[in-house]
């Protein structure tokens, strides 16, 4: 296990368009994803998780310094980069397990906050990735995030 990568961040939105709420801790459940956000429902995308190098990848590309919930994502890891050999693959956040089911590709909603930001995100998995909560648990800023491997 590699206890080198951790949890920066965790941010949650009660409705679609809301302002996204940071949190020190949050519950993810295989019910609810991520307790009060309005995109929990059971499915592939209940939470989704992107990671700061990639964001501040995007970000010098159009040369703008933005906060981290402007993506609107759920989670927020470093040490960890994304890609297409991670879909099936399975993020341990602390105690709780999430299993990648694809690319979380940028919307329109991107460009009204910072023109070209879509287009920045949408290369090299930037945008980062949407996830299914397999295990759920109380996670905190500061729990380690690390890959499984396939075997568990």
């Amino acid at each position: 296990m590699n206890t080198s990568a951790q949890l920066l961040g965790i941010a949650r939105r009660a409705r679609p368009k809301a302002f996204m709420e940071p949190l020190r801790q949050g519950v993810l459940s295989s019910e609810h994803g991520l307790s009060g956000d309005c995109r929990g429902k059971p499915g592939k995308r209940q939470v989704t998780v992107l990671n700061k190098v990639q964001w501040q990848q995007a970000c010098a590309a159009i040369g703008r310094d933005l906060e981290w919930t402007t993506r609107r994502a759920n989670l927020l890891v470093d040490s960890i980069t994304f890609g297409p050999q991670d879909v099936g693959r399975v993020l341990a956040v602390g105690k709780a397990r999430l299993q990648v089911s694809y690319e979380c590709d940028p919307c329109h909603r991107m460009d009204a906050v910072a023109e070209g930001l879509r287009t920045a995100l949408e290369s090299d998995w930037r945008g980062g990735i949407c996830c299914r909560v397999e295990q759920g648990a109380i996670i905190r800023v500061g729990d380690p995030v690390y890959w499984l491997d396939r075997s568990g």
